[in-house]
This record gives structure tokens, sequence and C-alpha cells, in this order.
């Protein structure tokens, strides 16, 4: 069983990033399991002082993605920036070692969102964690109103959602192979 991890940069109840990770949950093929984090606004402010020994909720998102074959995020773009949260989510696991060479779908739910995706893409590999190109897909699906039955049902979100996490199971397959 592949398990990966979904990560959404955005605390909003509808956001178009969290609703395409829950579409990618429902389009999962056998074999793989996609687990979507939702605790990204209760993680604590990151403290190096306390990075040694980090508060439960840190070892438990940093256990989640260390099990993990590999992992998807979806992030929108705050004044050209990574959402302070996710940014936050992102800081308390830069120092772990287990997580290097994590293959990683940075998926853009929006065609205007060129700066926070950048930034992103430059956050993640600096933490060691491989940017697999061909899981990366720009979906726009930001400000369309889509609840995740309906990415799932049209076939211009759904295909290349589907090819995505191809993409990425097969680089976490490629990772492993010795």
């Amino acid at each position: 069983m592949t398990i990966l991890i979904a990560l959404s940069g955005s605390l909003r109840r509808d956001s178009a990033n969290t609703t395409l990770l829950r579409a990618a949950c429902a389009l999962a093929p056998a074999g793989v399991r996609i687990v979507l984090y939702e605790g990204v606004g209760q993680l604590p402010f990151f403290n190096p002082d306390s990075e040694a020994d980090p508060p439960p909720l840190v070892r438990e998102l940093r256990g989640l993605l260390s099990a993990a074959d590999g992992v998807i995020v979806a992030s929108p773009e705050y004044a050209h920036g990574v959402p302070g949260a996710f940014k936050n989510a992102l800081d308390w696991l830069v120092g772990c070692a287990e997580l290097g060479s994590k293959p990683v779908a940075l998926i853009n739910t929006s065609a205007r969102a060129l700066h926070a995706q950048a930034a992103l893409a430059d956050i993640v590999t600096t933490m060691g964690w491989n940017v697999i190109a061909t899981a990366s897909p720009v979906i726009a699906v930001a400000n369309k109103g889509f609840d995740a039955a309906c990415m799932v049902a049209d076939a211009e979100v759904a295909g290349p959602l589907r090819t995505a996490i191809e993409a990425l199971v097969l680089a976490t397959r490629t990772e492993c192979s010795p």
C-alpha cells in the first residue's frame, strides 16, 4: 500500500486547495491511500528551542510524514507568498532528516499564484524534498465554487489530478527501488 499525505496551505473552511486535496483522496487508485492532514492551524508557533523535543502535535505531524511514501501539497498565495500558518508547519519539518528526499507533488489551484508556487518549491527543495515536476500541475479551480464531488466528476479537473497522483506514486516506487 502506498501512503500519500496531503497538506493544504489554507485554513479556509471552503478552500479550493483543501477541496482539491479531498478530491485527490477520492481519486486515489487501488493500492494507494491519500490521507488529508487537517492540523496545520493547530500547530504551535515554530520555536527552534523546542525543535529537539517538539510539542505532541508536531511529533504527530512528523510521524505521519515519516511513515508516508510521498506528499501532495496545495497552497494558496497570500501577498506573493506562502500563507503564514503553512510556512510555520513547514518550519517545524525543516530539521527532520528522515523526511529528506521525500517525493512531493505541488499542485497549484490558481494559474495566477506563481510567486507562492515558486516559493513553496524553493522551501521544500531546501528541506531536501524531491519536487516531482510531472506530479505538479496547475489545476485552476480557485474561485469556481466546486466541491470535491464536482471536481471528481469534472474530467478537466479529475484527469490532471489522477495523472499527478499517478506520477507521484511512480516517483515513490522509483525512490524506493534499489
